[in-house]
């Protein structure tokens, strides 16, 4: 069985992508350039990670997407939300992460992602696109939720010839979970990169350089790309 896999070089991506490829033969990755904070960071390090798994690495511009974005994630004279560990419950959204979320939210971002990469699977003969979608996220983010796969895969049933099937081994994990898989699999945790930012190290600031870190708190380890930079 084959697979593409959607990879931003986050931590979920990179968990996801290192499970499945203990099952599945991954063709190839693609990273999606769309005008976001991170995105030299997120192409330096997804073809890192790449390079490390064996597997063939595209990146997709979306400049038009750039374009339509008025988000802090896209837009620099939007601020990117800074949380704290008390902001977040890992269980349930609360009023500020609802409201980072908002603040982040790119127009169909998951949607047109997955359907370039179903046609790339599709083409190439692949049965799974992989992507990080997990139980934590998909609070604030409903294209992150088990509902959101199904309804793919039922849009790919009819789009693609071969019926596409959408693979989310995290779709049931919080990011501390999500930490340990990683590791038991020997994920290369320390070229993933979480932050909305795209500095020479993360923010910490953010609420995805928040969750992450709590993670690895609760995990009880130390974050690897962390402890690679030298922090």
């Amino acid at each position: 069985m084959k697979a593409i896999t959607l990879l931003s070089s986050g931590l979920d991506s990179v968990a996801a992508l290192a499970i499945a490829a203990e099952s599945l033969e991954i063709e190839m990755a693609l990273t999606f350039d769309y005008g976001q904070r991170a995105c030299r960071r997120e192409i330096e390090y997804s073809r890192k990670v790449c390079e490390h798994f064996g597997i063939e690495h595209r990146v997709i511009k979306l400049d038009w997407l750039a374009e339509i974005t008025h988000t802090s994630l896209v837009n620099r004279e939007e601020e990117v939300p800074a949380l704290s560990l008390e902001d977040i419950d890992e269980a349930a959204p609360t009023a500020i992460t609802e409201a980072s979320a908002k603040a982040v939210w790119v127009p169909n971002r998951n949607g047109v992602m997955l359907n370039i990469a179903g046609s790339f699977a599709e083409s190439r003969g692949c049965d799974y696109l992989v992507v990080g979608f997990n139980e934590e996220e998909a609070g604030t983010f409903p294209d992150n939720s088990l509902d959101y796969v199904e309804a793919m895969d039922h849009a790919f049933s009819y789009s693609t010839q071969n019926g596409v099937r959408v693979l989310a081994p995290l779709i049931k994990l919080g990011k501390t979970e999500i930490v340990k898989k990683a590791l038991e699999v020997k994920a290369p945790l320390e070229y993933s990169w979480s932050c909305y930012h795209g500095e020479e190290t993360p923010c910490r600031k953010c609420e995805s350089c928040v969750r992450r870190a709590r993670a690895f708190k609760n995990a009880g380890v130390k974050d690897p790309l962390l402890e690679r930079s030298g922090i």
